[in-house]
């Protein structure tokens, strides 16, 4: 269970829709649900793994923390300030205290900037070193997350995927934040270079006290960094628990789902499959009542009909599944 005192995040009742324009007039004519009232809460010092199928609202749900894009409702509370309600004065104060990584390493850099003026233009905006000690700085901060002092010249052209990924990871740390948020921040490399930037950050959360918020599709991943585990289908949160309980206790049927399509290094070990079978729903017109029974091998009438409640069964187990007690 978690402790109050040390919660850094706290997410209550996220809310995002997006609007569907048609017409000349461009009148609204429905929402695509993307989030659908989320809440989840991260410790100081921990990882939260956020996961599911692509489109399930992940993404948006990071963008919607560092506000680059607005929330429909909902709170953000860091150190128990509402992240939503700051003004433009105070959410630039805010802003080196949640830094992102994002997904693509190749899109995410300025091609014309060189190395360091990428991991020193926001430590110079926000005045966090002096100006006679931001190269040093720069240096030092190239140094711990694996990059060369010599690439401090070159531009993003000149490296591979991985190492613009560290340039990513540089540029984020060094704004000293308490907050990462890592969207997927692995899935556009080679499997050998994952492993890399997995243990960088894995080290650099230890030495730092980083507290991550770490979006993946990818379990395996997941298992390895997360402490907490929360799993999302179209916009809500279907699971939520400690990854021990994820991993060997999986509540949900489409968690379960998700648990066996992992691989096991173990040719001689039978893997169960669950196929799930049709296509995501459109988020901008979800199921009646639970919106994974369309898909679901255990769906009964009920779940096609009633919404399950977000209970806790026990040790912060929390799930939305008819298959247990409603009350």
């Amino acid at each position: 269970m978690e402790n109050k005192d040390r919660v850094l995040l706290e997410v209550k009742n996220l809310v995002k829709h997006y609007p569907i324009k048609a017409g000349v007039l461009q009148k609204t004519v429905g929402q695509v649900r993307s989030v659908d009232g989320v809440s989840f809460s991260i410790e100081r010092g921990k990882t939260f793994g956020l996961v599911g199928e692509s489109g399930c609202g992940k993404t948006t749900i990071g963008r919607t923390l560092i506000r680059l894009v607005e929330p429909t409702s909902g709170e953000a509370l860091l150190n128990g300030r509402d992240i939503f309600k700051l003004n433009k004065k105070d959410l630039k104060a805010l802003r080196p205290k949640i830094q992102m990584i994002f997904q693509d390493p190749y899109s995410s850099l300025n091609p014309r900037m060189p190395v360091g003026e990428i991991i020193g233009e926001a430590v110079r905006e926000h005045n966090l070193v002096e100006k006679d000690r931001l190269k040093e700085y720069i240096l030092q901060v190239m140094e711990e997350c694996g990059l060369r002092r010599y690439y401090i010249d070159r531009y993003p052209h000149e490296f591979s995927g991985g190492q613009r990924q560290r340039i990513c990871i540089a540029r984020a740390l060094a704004l000293r934040p308490e907050l990462v948020i890592a969207d997927e921040p692995v899935s556009a490399l080679d499997v050998s270079i994952q492993a890399q930037v997995i243990n960088l950050m894995k080290d650099l959360q230890t030495k730092n006290g980083l507290t991550y918020l770490f979006i993946s599709h990818d379990l395996s991943v997941v298992e390895y960094l997360a402490d907490m585990v929360g799993v999302m289908y179209l916009g809500s949160l279907v699971e939520l628990a400690t990854k021990e309980q994820i991993f060997s206790n999986p509540k949900h049927p489409y968690t379960e789902a998700l648990l066996s399509a992992v691989p096991i290094p173990d040719p001689d070990k039978k893997m169960n499959r669950i196929i799930l079978e049709g296509d995501i729903p459109s988020a901008s017109n979800p199921p009646k009542g639970c919106k994974f029974h369309t898909r679901c091998h255990k769906c009964m009438d009920i779940c096609k009909e009633q919404a399950p409640v977000w209970k806790d069964y026990g040790d912060g187990h929390y799930t939305a599944c008819h298959l247990y007690s409603q009350d």
